[in-house]
């Protein structure tokens, strides 16, 4: 049995704090009842109460929410798609072509992809608003549920798609019915990777944002430049909390799964 040195414990210690300490202490100032977010004025929660009345954040909330949820959507059926499209037929012209494009995003830097948006909408006329932040939101983050889901689909065992068609399955049917519950877990990862990408973007919506679309971090990001507000902490609280319980949930899911599938082979070997 392998025990752990000094040096690896203090190593680990040093790097969580660094990882974490930053968010425990703005989670902990959220809940200060002084104004001064560096001064600790004793526990309220009252600003969490503020921020319900805080019109601006909550407009960007819902700009953010909206967007999040409608590109991500998008997304995952074009990267699904887009998926499908380069592990299905390995050989077509232009595959080369089209895979680039797909992947392009990915290594694209967001200021550069947030100018050629710009560019294209001032060019074809388009009012800058939400409409122009979420297709921008949908170009940059398909490509990582193309990642996600090709990597599912690269292990994907035809033989069960064959069987549903020799049996008189069309080929839609068999998507449905054999193809997208099989692959459904890493749908379900991409969607809720491009939701978070979305939720996460300031750089591409400051370039593509207009009158009334101005999103979350980037409201954030305007008043931080004037100073920190424990509004701002308690918006950060709550956006923490929803991301950790999402990841919770997932973990539970995914253990649920497992123990489920445990089961199901046991069962099989026994009879």
């Amino acid at each position: 049995m392998n025990r752990w040195s000094r040096f690896n414990i203090i190593s680990v210690t040093l790097g969580f704090a660094f990882l974490y300490l930053p968010i425990v202490i703005l989670i902990v100032f959220s809940f200060n009842e002084s104004r001064l977010v560096t001064v600790w004025g004793g526990f309220s929660t009252k600003w969490y109460g503020t921020l319900l009345s805080n019109q601006g954040l909550m407009d960007a909330v819902w700009v953010t929410a909206r967007v999040g949820v409608i590109s991500a959507t998008i997304a995952t059926v074009l990267g699904t798609m887009a998926a499908l499209a380069l592990t299905r037929w390995t050989r077509f012209r232009g595959r080369l072509l089209f895979s680039g494009m797909v992947f392009a995003p990915l290594v694209m830097p967001e200021v550069i992809t947030g100018l050629s948006l710009l560019l294209l909408f001032v060019s074809l006329g388009f009012d800058r608003g939400i409409t122009t932040v979420t297709l921008a939101h949908i170009t940059f983050t398909m490509c990582y549920v193309a990642v996600v889901v090709q990597s599912r689909l690269v292990s994907f065992d035809r033989s069960l798609e064959e069987a549903a068609m020799d049996l008189g399955a069309t080929p839609t049917r068999t998507f449905f019915a054999i193809t997208l519950p099989l692959i459904l877990p890493a749908v379900v990862a991409g969607w809720m990777l491009a939701f978070t990408l979305s939720l996460d973007d300031l750089v591409i919506a400051s370039f593509t944002s207009g009158p009334g679309a101005t999103t979350l971090p980037m409201k954030i990001y305007s008043q931080v430049r004037l100073g920190v507000t424990p509004e701002i902490n308690a918006i950060c609280t709550i956006l923490i909390g929803i991301v950790s319980l999402g990841v919770l949930t997932a973990s539970v899911v995914n253990k649920c799964r497992e123990v489920q599938r445990r089961r199901d082979e046991q069962a099989a070997m026994r009879a």
